[in-house]
């Protein structure tokens, strides 16, 4: 297949681009610093690509790792919003438009709870759940506008699926697991403000994997990309300190999370949302994860880690 992933030169679009290049298909990255250029909201040349290609796959976005100013805040919003009204708008120029667009979202639609996970059915959507900073309803509002978006678009020859996916883990430098295995070689790696708060992950094969289900299958709308073990906080950081032989694991009070999280130019609201989703309709499907579980999934990206 032809595929085009605007937005893909970031962590994830590199898992993507390598794993769906190995496997045969034409990638074509479209992006403001690489591949085909765009501006992530306005039509141009780039529109070209997709007309005539297979499919879409959308993951243009501002980096969500940084410091929650109202400055970034915007840009995360705009970023989003823009890049997946512009992809809609040329698919519905197209004279041979794709058969399916592909559009990231995020986990973090669904409510900080810490009592059942969200599934796609039966999820809580969050943004004013009680007792939580109030900005944090800003994250919910950027994913209900991102896939507003979505709907919204004309595209009806293009089936929409909605990725709303939790931390994709890899062993690659940059990403999430790079963060967190830093944290816990250090000794750091221990719970914060309690750590009960639930991590949602998928490991990067079984994202690739899952694509590739969604390109192929007629599923559409929202799917979660999230193994089917979401663990607390404490519980996943324990582990992976056991996957890097780090025995000691200093823990952090909400305020020392403010501190670090300041000093590696990123939000508290990463560290202490508790985002437990599962992934229903993947499941229904009849996906079956190869890492369904924190501990495998773990000693196979140190593993991967250790041999680059």
């Amino acid at each position: 297949m032809k595929i085009v992933i605007p937005g893909g030169t970031g962590q994830v679009g590199g898992v993507l681009r390598r794993a769906l290049s190995a496997a045969g298909h034409d990638v074509v990255i479209v992006s403001r610093s690489a591949g085909v250029r765009w501006d992530g909201r306005t039509l141009g040349p780039w529109a070209a690509e997709v007309d005539g290609c297979d499919a879409v796959i959308n993951l243009a976005g501002r980096s969500v790792s940084c410091r929650y100013t109202p400055e970034n805040l915007d840009e995360m919003m705009r970023s989003r919003v823009d890049s997946a009204r512009v992809v809609g708008e040329a698919i519905a120029g197209s004279v041979r438009p794709p058969r399916v667009w592909l559009q990231m979202s995020t986990a973090t639609i669904y409510a900080h709870r810490f009592d059942a996970p969200n599934d796609e059915t039966t999820g809580v959507i969050g943004g004013d759940e009680p007792g939580v900073p109030d900005y944090w309803a800003f994250s919910v509002d950027i994913a209900k506008n991102w896939e507003a978006e979505l709907s919204a678009a004309d595209t009806p020859h293009t089936r929409k699926v909605a990725l709303r996916s939790a931390m994709v883990m890899s062993p690659d430098r940059g990403g999430v697991f790079d963060v967190l295995s830093w944290l816990a070689r250090l000794g750091l790696g221990g719970p914060v403000a309690g750590g009960r708060q639930y991590v949602s992950w998928i490991h990067d094969e079984d994202f690739v994997r899952a694509i590739e289900l969604l390109l192929d299958s007629d599923l559409a709308g929202p799917v979660n990309l999230a193994s089917p073990d979401p663990v607390p906080q404490r519980e996943l950081m324990r582990v992976l300190r056991s996957a890097w032989r780090m025995p000691v694991g200093l823990p952090a009070t909400r305020w020392m999370a403010e501190v670090g999280a300041f000093a590696l130019r990123s939000d508290t609201e990463l560290l202490l949302k508790s985002r437990r989703v599962v992934p229903g309709r993947l499941l229904d499907a009849g996906f079956r994860f190869h890492h369904p579980d924190w501990a495998s999934a773990a000693d196979d990206l140190v593993r991967r880690r250790r041999g680059n």
